[in-house]
């Protein structure tokens, strides 16, 4: 086999690994996102939970990245301590350790039966956990997939001339292996996919224990810096806690080198072949960063709060840049680029909208007066945003246009007064209600707070769907998203219910939160169904909506 088709079958083998654990990480975030982000933002917890916490939420993610980047948007909003942040990223540096040892074994009878399984669930129910375990399924299978194909192409690379002088250098050079390892991973942007990839080489002889294990070292070094390099833009208290973790990673990696490269370890010990060795010896590795460095969390925030000083803080209406609008005058003499561009301007305007509503239960807990004050000021944007599609429309509406477009065009714009109108529940409701009940110093009780919970997540993912139904025109999609809509009128039945029995039952919490629960529910509700909107044209074109839904009797 030629150098060429080697190295082209290597690099589609390691572009699916690296597809399949984003397909499992995006799965896991759609079903479950929200949650995990609570489980994220729980500032009661101690150190040795948050390690916890920490491994399974990697676990599920397959990314300690990902981890680190949710926990550090909570450390910018206060609900997340730096203390508590950085043991729950040393728990998740072990979850991404104990994801490599499952999808290192030998797996190959499971890949078919996940990808009949995954296929299945994704492709025949509707259902949105359906469809996302299928998901999760098919990414799994795929990186079974995917690390065979590298076993594959790497065979021929052992008989030839130039490759057993790499890796004799590598081995002989344990600095450069350890800069490769942390480049590579960087590159992945995964510690999974790159010390899955490192593991392969080792198992086809390509790579001598001694490299792979620097190489690891690397790796565990590139991870952090990742996270550092992903958080870079972002506020002073969202880079602390990668900063942290990756001074953690990096000098332990270094140590770790250090210690291998002078001492005689006895890998025979962790692994009965040099593969398994590199798979254990990375777990170890996070195992025991985990332990030394529990008690060093403290100084070493401190550290690092020295090492980003805190700045003035901007005024509300200096800290967010405003993006530029998405309406372009100079085509609005055509209607087909005309409208794309409203569409664009209307998903910049939903994207706004998002922000407002996401942080809506995390105000509950918190009550930041600073954070809630942000939001508000975000209303003035969609206004103006709304002021600016219906202008925009209404003057395309004056020129030429097909029936099609002249139709699509009172679509956008009824769906712009949707957005302004979610603006306002948001602004002038939702909030409000926020800081009636930290005026009042009451709290929900614990049901309670368990319904409008997940009444939020389904508004929230429901959203997203909404979007991509406004972009896409998918009538599977908009049958979904109607679904939804009838889904969430009978969750807030139900918690209306729900909330009358714990009334009558006396319960206190309950009594004293009574009009802001009910308040909420409804909020939230009217939100969900203005997003739904977007789906009723589609599915009327396609003849899929019914014009009633009270049941013909027969009687004029």
């Amino acid at each position: 086999m030629g150098i060429l088709l080697i190295i082209l079958h290597m690099a589609g083998a390691v572009a699916l690994l690296l597809y399949s654990v984003r397909m499992v990480r995006t799965g896991v975030e759609r079903a479950s996102g929200p949650a995990l982000r609570r489980a994220i933002a729980d500032p009661t917890r101690g150190w040795i939970a948050s390690a916890a916490v920490g491994t399974v939420i990697a676990v599920f993610l397959q990314s300690s990245t990902a981890t680190a980047v949710l926990a550090s948007g909570f450390a910018a909003n206060g609900l997340v301590p730096l203390t508590s942040g950085l043991a729950l990223l040393l728990g998740a540096d072990v979850g991404t350790a104990l994801v490599v040892q499952f999808l290192s074994f030998d797996l190959e009878w499971l890949a078919p039966l996940l990808l009949a399984a995954g296929g299945w669930l994704f492709l025949k129910h509707e259902a949105r956990g359906a469809k996302q375990l299928g998901r999760i399924f098919l990414g799994i299978a795929l990186i079974l997939v995917s690390l065979r194909l590298i076993g594959e192409a790497t065979v021929p690379l052992k008989e030839s001339p130039f490759m057993p002088a790499i890796a004799a250098y590598l081995a002989s050079d344990m600095i450069t292996a350890f800069l490769a390892g942390a480049v590579v991973t960087f590159l992945f942007h995964s510690s999974v996919a790159s010390v899955l990839m490192i593991a392969a080489f080792t198992a086809q002889g390509m790579l001598a224990v001694e490299a792979s294990l620097a190489m690891i070292f690397g790796a565990n070094a590139g991870g952090g810096i990742l996270a550092v390099w992903l958080t870079r833009a972002s506020s002073r208290d969202a880079r602390l806690l990668p900063l942290g973790n990756c001074l953690f990673r990096v000098l332990g990696a270094m140590a770790a080198l250090a210690a291998f490269a002078f001492t005689d370890p006895p890998l025979a010990e962790i692994g009965a072949t040099p593969a398994r060795q590199v798979v254990n010896g990375h777990l170890l590795f996070n195992m025991a960063l985990l332990v030394l460095c529990l008690p060093l969390i403290g100084p070493m925030s401190k550290l690092v709060e020295q090492m980003i000083p805190r700045q003035p803080t901007p005024g509300a209406q200096q800290a967010r840049l405003k993006p530029a609008s998405a309406l372009n005058r100079e085509v609005i003499k055509s209607p087909e680029l005309a409208l794309a561009s409203a569409t664009r301007e209307l998903l910049r305007m939903s994207e706004i909208v998002e922000v407002m509503i996401r942080p809506i239960m995390e105000f509950f807990e918190t009550g930041n007066k600073e954070e809630i004050e942000r939001i508000r000021l975000l209303d003035d944007e969609v206004d103006e945003a709304h002021n600016h599609i219906k202008l925009y429309l209404a003057e395309v509406n004056r020129g030429e246009l097909s029936a099609e477009e002249a139709e699509r065009g009172i679509e956008l714009t009824s769906f712009a007064i949707n957005l302004e109108r979610a603006g306002d529940i948001v602004s002038k409701n939702l909030l409000e209600l926020v800081l009636k009940m930290h005026k009042v110093q009451v709290r929900f009780s614990p049901e309670g707070w368990s319904e409008l919970t997940n009444l939020h997540d389904r508004v929230m993912a429901n959203m997203q769907l909404a979007l991509n139904v406004l972009v896409s025109g998918d009538v599977e999609s908009a049958r979904q998203l109607i679904a939804e809509k009838d889904r969430m009128r009978k969750l807030e039945r139900e918690s209306h219910d729900r909330h009358l029995l714990r009334l009558r039952k006396g319960s206190e919490e309950s009594i004293e939160s009574s009009n802001i629960h009910l308040d909420t529910v409804r909020a939230l509700k009217e939100i969900n169904s203005l997003f739904a909107t977007v789906a009723i044209p589609i599915l009327a074109r396609s003849g899929q909506l019914r014009d009633t839904r009270l049941v013909d009797t027969g009687k004029s």
